[in-house]
């Protein structure tokens, strides 16, 4: 796969081990970085290995998020075919904006990755939010450092699944070495970073001055150094410290195999918090323990394999710091873990998994997911009658159904039926349910069959619909023709929704916008690849829109969906509830939901405006329960659907 990467930061010899890795597993990466950039306070300059392709840029302005690159290479770059381009920096940065106006001049269609490690979430100023949403909302893929940081690009118009990738660490430079065995001597303790506010090195300070066998050995320089040496003074333990000032990543392993434990006790302030620590993960490389505060990815990156303690608590920080340094069996324990989780941040496994991501973002179709039948998943809310039926329907099949409504019926009739029952303990919904499905798939590599369970569908008819999807890369997925219980044929393809189509709506005219952007869920097949590219359901929507959610997602990365004509199921329609209120409400606030999510505040608003209009029009000329019911939604509407399911479902938890 032929790769375009950006990284001002890969000036750094050791950060382009990742390409170095990609290049090892066959792909074709050219990396552009900057000439020289200043990396932990001073500059680096590039000094590219014999046969490196890399090449640098000069840079305008020195902030990473508000410089930009010599735009003439990127120009240059961008004139050449590329499976996919790699955009390492931010994606409210001025330089991605710079990149993707360049890629945009150009005609480059390779779809692009971005990366994050933003893990607080900021709105920007104009134009960053801007150019942060569009980015977004265009990209193939996004790479993370933290999960947090993933969460907060979709909850800002990412439509995809982020992948957390960690920050690469080189095995080969931060090895284990011989130690000298546990005894009275003192606990030897060590820092290794920025000697500034946000990362707690006072509160380091007042831990040794808990515990007199704790020694420390500082690494690092930065603005808060002399103040960190006046207040060494003043607890009185300035002859129990050594300072190294900076050091440089030549000189790290020396430094690490020195330590017998490693404090990160960073603090979360309004503006930072942790992002990573790669100092975790190359201590643990070198054998060295850690105890860390529990700010921001810290506990994510460090989990069992430190100690963690509240931030800001040097007592709390001191009774770790010691229980670590005097135990040889919790070292030894430590150590262990430290070194199977630097394995998963090797410079190797980090360049598997861009190699994945590539794949996914590409749309490589899996060979695998083609030759396993399709696993098929009821969300079932009680009416076991109507779920015995379908799951006759489908018998033979690899079939789970999830019971959201923990009933010993249902599970009595999964029992008989001989497939397997989930039960989450709880009513999250129907996006929910599916979610919890997916995170527990007989066969993870198989497309994904959405049954609902008063939908009936033949295993002739499921095999042809798999058939179709398969026979078409470009399909994120596809749905059965349908007709009710009385042969009737009933719609499954529709229009995206929008806040002018809920006026044409409105008017009555809807009928007239035959487009067939995605099917309805009720049987409804999705592709393994866009699963593994788009996520599973938004588990904010309920019951409704949840479908139209994800296939609009699916359709900005690339996606296509339609309906298999010639295979049709049969759907009893509302056959899970009786009654038509609690139905509207869960419909018009999946409906807020989704104009909300993709049209944002004032589309929500333009949209129920014409919802509430034509229901009032339908509530005066309309006779009987139809201008009843008309004028019931009127009500919902005004008040807010969103709101008035939200007050239903808490007097059901009540």
């Amino acid at each position: 796969m032929r790769v375009l990467r950006v990284f001002h930061s890969a000036v750094v010899d050791a950060w382009r081990a990742r390409e170095r890795e990609l290049r090892e597993l066959g792909h074709d990466v050219h990396l552009l970085t900057a000439q020289r950039w200043d990396e932990g306070g001073s500059d680096v300059h590039l000094e590219p290995r014999s046969g490196e392709q890399v090449e640098g840029l000069r840079t305008f302005g020195r902030h990473p998020a508000l410089f930009l690159y010599d735009p003439r290479p990127i120009w240059r770059a961008m004139g050449q075919d590329w499976d996919v381009i790699d955009i390492h920096e931010e994606p409210f940065a001025l330089s991605t904006a710079e990149i993707l106006a360049i890629r945009k001049l150009r005609r480059n269609s390779a779809p692009y990755v971005l990366y994050s490690a933003q893990n607080l979430e900021k709105r920007y100023p104009v134009p960053f939010r801007w150019l942060e949403g569009w980015s977004l909302r265009h990209a193939a893929g996004v790479q993370v450092c933290n999960d947090e940081a993933g969460r907060i690009l979709q909850r800002k118009g990412f439509p995809g699944q982020p992948r957390t990738i960690p920050l690469g660490v080189d095995l080969a430079h931060f090895t284990v070495s011989d130690r000298p065995p546990v005894s009275d001597a003192p606990v030897r303790v060590g820092y290794v970073g920025r000697l500034a506010p946000h990362k707690g090195v006072a509160v380091l300070l007042a831990s040794l001055a808990k515990l007199p066998q704790l020694h420390l050995t500082i690494a690092g320089s930065g603005p808060q150094e002399e103040e960190l040496r006046q207040l060494s003074r003043e607890l009185g333990i300035e002859t129990r410290m050594t300072w190294l000032g900076g050091v440089s990543q030549e000189d790290l392993p020396a430094v690490y195999a020195s330590f017998d434990v490693l404090a990160v006790p960073s603090l979360t302030t309004p503006g930072w918090v942790e992002q990573f620590g790669r100092v975790v993960i190359e201590a643990m490389a070198s054998g060295v323990p850690v105890v860390a505060s529990v700010s921001g990815a810290l506990p994510e990156v460090v989990g069992e394999t430190g100690i963690l303690v509240p931030e800001g608590d040097p007592t709390a920080l001191a009774e770790a710091l010691m229980r670590v340094g005097c135990s040889t069996d919790l070292q030894a324990v430590l150590r262990q873990r430290g070194l199977h989780r630097a394995q998963e941040c090797s410079w190797p496994a980090v360049a598997a998994d861009f190699d994945e991501l590539y794949r996914v973002a590409t749309h490589q179709q899996s060979l695998e997911a083609t030759d396993l039948a399709p696993e098929v998943v009821v969300v079932a809310y009680g009416a076991p009658d109507l779920l015995s039926e379908t799951l006759t329907s489908v018998a033979g099949l690899t079939v789970t159904v999830v019971d959201n409504s923990s009933r010993d019926d249902v599970m009595a009739v999964c029992a008989v039926a001989g497939v397997r029952y989930l039960d989450p303990g709880h009513n999250g919904g129907f996006g929910t349910g599916v979610n919890y499905a997916l995170a527990r798939r007989l066969t993870p590599e198989s497309d994904m069959l959405l049954l609902n369970p008063d939908a009936r569908i033949t295993v002739d008819g499921v095999r042809r619909l798999h058939h179709a999807l398969r026979s078409d890369p470009t399909l994120g997925s596809v749905g059965s023709a349908q007709v009710d219980i009385a042969g009737a044929a009933a719609r499954v393809a529709w229009p995206w929704p929008t806040p002018l189509r809920s006026w044409i709506e409105a008017a009555g005219l809807g009928r007239l916008n035959s487009s067939k952007d995605y099917v309805i869920g009720s049987v409804l097949m999705l592709r393994s690849e866009a699963l593994a590219q788009v996520g599973g359901f938004d588990e904010d929507f309920f019951l409704y829109a949840e479908e139209t959610d994800w296939a609009r997602r699916a359709s900005l990365m690339g996606w296509r969906h339609r309906v298999v004509d010639s295979v049709t199921a049969t759907h009893v329609g509302a056959g899970t509830s009786s009654d038509p209120l609690r139905r509207d409400t869960h419909f018009y606030a999946g409906q807020e939901r989704y104009f909300r999510k993709h049209h944002g505040a004032l589309g929500w608003q333009v949209t129920r405006l014409a919802q509430l209009s034509g229901s009032l029009v339908r509530g005066v000329l309309l006779p009987g329960p139809r201008g009843t019911a008309a004028r019931t939604r009127a009500k919902l509407l005004r008040a807010g659907p969103r709101r008035r399911e939200r007050e239903a479902l808490a007097r059901l938890v009540a």
